[in-house]
């Protein structure tokens, strides 16, 4: 009876134990970022949180941070991954945090 909840425990440790804390170089990526049709957290210690809804259904991801190749970033564990395509990286517009992650621009919350 107790093996299943070790098991998931142990496999909790493992996933946070996989994320990669954000270089320096790529810290303004770091915070609560969203848009009417998706949602994204990235953590300073890599960690991401991800949701996109795109008509009746949604798309969710939340899993350690790989790796950042050029701009775009890499989530997931093992070969199971996600790269987000980042067009724009993070900017100030108009006093407000801005960036472009699959075609989607992104404000950073407060």
């Amino acid at each position: 009876m107790h093996k299943p909840i070790i098991a998931l425990a142990t496999a909790c440790l493992l996933l946070a134990a996989c994320a990669k804390p954000l270089p320096p170089d790529k810290a303004a990526y770091a915070g609560e970022w969203d848009a009417p049709t998706m949602a994204l957290l990235i953590t300073a210690q890599g960690r991401v949180a991800y949701k996109r809804v795109e008509g009746s259904g949604s798309t969710s991801i939340k899993a350690p941070l790989k790796a950042f190749i050029g701009n775009d970033f890499v989530v997931g564990v093992g070969p199971l991954s996600t790269t987000f395509k980042v067009s724009v990286p993070p900017h100030q517009d108009h006093g407000q945090w801005k960036m472009t992650v699959d075609g989607v621009v992104l404000t950073r919350r407060l």
